[in-house]
């Protein structure tokens, strides 16, 4: 799944409008819009806004899952 197509999910999981979440995020309506459409990503900044009002990481919100192999230590 492609990151405006999570985007909209979740979105539309936590019952917002498009109007709603630009506002929460300090973006214009169109701009939003034009995530949700695949035209344009946003910015770290509001990458973590919007991630916070989903209630989720940024993380899960990009599709990012960390390898097996990862350096990061599980423990």
């Amino acid at each position: 799944m492609s990151f405006n197509e999570r985007l909209k999910m979740y979105r539309n999981h936590c019952s917002l409008t498009q109007k709603a979440v630009a506002s929460a995020i300090g973006v214009s309506l169109r701009g939003y819009q034009q995530y949700e459409q695949g035209k344009f990503e946003p910015n770290i900044e509001k990458l973590i806004k919007l991630a916070d009002l989903f209630g989720i990481s940024v993380d899960e919100l990009i599709g990012h899952n960390l390898p097996q192999n990862s350096l990061v230590d599980s423990e």
